[in-house]
């Protein structure tokens, strides 16, 4: 199978990317699980040598707003897409311009590229639960109205629809996850509303110094990389007729206030770790994230058979595991 990843150098990219060549099999559209041939990757840096160095990977980087560039990057016999590729929450405020082409005119793009292909490609478009915004219940529903309050999250519910309705008419078979927060990211704060969410731990694990933009009270939506990039690869595996009429989830996650992330930080790795975090509200964030939804009922994805992480302190043990050699700085 020939198959592409967009955002592929971000790190849930590298590790969706590391999943599929060590594996080796994904299921088809016949329902067979076959083998991977070629793995595109696309994103705008090449992608690491940890991945291009297996013969089965074509490292692509440019502007993804660069139709010639998707063309190449989805060629007429791909089987799958998974779209991860996205200017972020806040960038996507502070920009207007760049967030419609990347987020919504690239999206247009690629389903366009899809519908003239052969046969019906799969899609997987990463989408969040910035698609819901406002005046919510205390706990969302996958049928709740999507009322966003950023320019990226209606630019997300704007893709979930057009995935939707190429769907019903036969040209991709898609299917949009609406991401969590994810949390812990390794790496290096981006533009994202939500980049303290992983900073707060990340840095305190390693001996730095993290601002907590947000107060305490702030409530947020969570998932680990882990369970994201298997529930990635399960959405991918699922026949199209087990989404019903939707061919959108919000995937399983769990739901905490900053403070508790943050004593969940201190049960694991003691209290002068977590006194690492400096408390700097800053308005434009906290205005941000508090326009997302905090909680959701989940059980269409439990139906579909996606997991759910433990919680907030596996998931910071985990972190230590996968990035960090098992070792914190004390």
């Amino acid at each position: 199978m020939k198959i592409t990843i967009t955002g592929a150098t971000g790190f849930i990219g590298q590790k969706l990317a590391r999943r599929l060549l060590d594996s080796n099999a994904i299921v088809a559209a016949d329902g067979s699980r076959q083998s991977i041939t070629e793995l595109t990757l696309l994103d705008t840096v090449p992608a690491p040598a940890a991945l291009t160095d297996d013969s089965r990977v074509r490292s692509l980087s440019g502007d993804i707003t660069d139709s010639a560039l998707l063309a190449e990057a989805i060629p007429g016999d791909t089987d799958s897409v998974f779209h991860l590729a996205a200017i972020v929450s806040a960038g996507a405020e502070e920009d207007f311009e760049l967030g419609m082409a990347v987020n919504l005119d690239a999206t247009r793009n690629i389903l366009e590229i899809l519908r003239h292909a052969d046969g019906t490609p799969k899609m997987v478009f990463a989408s969040s639960c910035a698609a819901f915004g406002g005046d919510l219940p205390n706990i969302v529903e996958d049928m709740t109205a999507t009322t966003p309050q950023t320019s990226y999250g209606t630019q997300k519910a704007i893709g979930e629809l057009l995935v939707s309705d190429y769907s019903r008419r036969g040209f991709v078979d898609g299917r949009s996850l609406r991401f969590p927060t994810v949390v812990v990211r390794p790496g290096k704060p981006n533009k994202a509303a939500s980049t303290f969410a992983s900073s707060i731990f990340r840095e305190p694990l390693q001996g730095e110094r993290a601002i907590c933009p947000v107060a305490g009270d702030a409530k947020m939506w969570l998932a680990s990389p882990r369970s994201i990039v298997e529930n990635t690869v399960h959405a991918h595996n699922l026949a199209g007729d087990a989404w019903g009429a939707s061919r959108t989830v919000s995937l399983p996650g769990f739901s905490l206030t900053v403070a508790e992330m943050a004593k969940a930080l201190e049960h694991v790795a003691g209290p002068a770790v977590a006194s690492r975090i400096d408390w700097e509200p800053d308005p434009f964030i906290e205005k941000i994230v508090r326009g997302w939804p905090p909680a959701f009922n989940t059980k269409k994805a439990a139906a579909l058979g996606f997991t759910q992480d433990e919680g907030m302190e596996a998931v910071i043990r985990a972190f230590i595991e996968d990035e960090l050699g098992g070792k914190i700085a004390a």
